[in-house]
């Protein structure tokens, strides 16, 4: 038996015009809502899996990790660990994970790994147990980041993570060893290189978590693109590709940024072409036999 369930992490907001690169705003302001500071409200969302008495989270969001400066100039709204509290809610701490996938090494994907900030205390590896995955390509970029994105990435964590022993780097065309064949990972260039795109299937169809290829609804839309990401137009090829195969397999994405939107169906318009959402849920838990 497999189920999934998505948990929300520490959320953010950030501003409406770097989250959606060349589009204006009078566009974008039909899908979101801004503050006075015209920032947007962000999820950090993960996505736990259990089967064969594994836990498995993709992902960890933001965490709590950041200095309180640094937790300002990042829009990071809550002081606590919420994926830990989440965790807790259906009876999990962070020492019951058994798998952590990670799509990318950006902080507000991977700093969930970190324990909360204390001052004058380095941070510390949550999840002992855990194997941690990643993929290969990107790890190499997270090592020897462009000036472009270096302010992107942790470097204390690439340390933790090598001293855990209990790393995992995944080739483009492999399957982890760890995980089994019941698992497949895409790749992706666009927002990062390397980004791995985890893939499993459910009985009606296969689930994907993008992470920041298509961090939300909005970005289904293929033209729409963040000002963070290295290669936009090689990221539309790459969204385009996905949402072709998710409206053939009837599959399903997990938006790890959406703070309205957990999961939804992909679907074409008959009329325009154009993509967009169907059957879309908030978080939720998914069981099947």
């Amino acid at each position: 038996m497999r189920t999934f369930t998505t948990l929300e992490g520490n959320s953010q907001r950030l501003d409406g015009g770097a989250m959606f690169g060349n589009a204006p705003k009078a566009l974008w302001s039909r899908w979101v809502e801004t503050d006075e500071h015209n920032r947007i409200a962000l999820s950090c969302r993960a996505l736990l899996v259990q089967e064969n008495d594994r836990n498995i989270l993709i992902e960890t969001g933001i965490g709590a990790f950041f200095s309180p400066q640094m937790k300002e100039r990042y829009g990071v709204v809550e002081d606590h660990h919420v994926l830990l509290d989440n965790l807790a809610e259906i009876g999990l701490s962070h020492a019951d994970i058994d798998v952590v996938v990670l799509t990318h090494l950006h902080f507000d994907h991977a700093g969930g790994l970190l324990s909360p900030w204390q001052a004058d205390q380095p941070p510390q590896l949550l999840f002992p147990k855990a194997t941690f995955i990643t993929g290969q390509r990107h790890w190499a970029r997270a090592r020897r980041p462009h000036p472009r994105d270096r302010a992107s990435f942790i470097p204390e964590l690439l340390g933790l993570l090598e001293a855990s022993g209990r790393l995992e780097l995944i080739q483009d065309g492999a399957g982890s060893a760890t995980l089994g064949p019941g698992w497949r990972f895409r790749f992706s260039d666009g927002h990062t290189p390397g980004l791995m795109l985890p893939e499993f299937d459910m009985p009606d169809g296969p689930v994907v978590f993008p992470g920041d290829l298509i961090p939300g609804a909005p970005w289904v839309h293929l033209p729409i693109t963040m000002g963070y990401d290295r290669f936009p137009e090689i990221l539309i090829g790459e969204k385009e590709a996905l949402l072709n195969d998710m409206v053939a397999t009837n599959g399903r994405l997990v938006f790890t940024h959406d703070a309205q939107m957990a999961v939804a169906h992909i679907e074409r318009d008959g009329e325009s072409g154009r993509f967009r959402v169907r059957d879309t849920s908030g978080n939720l838990q998914y069981a099947s036999n």
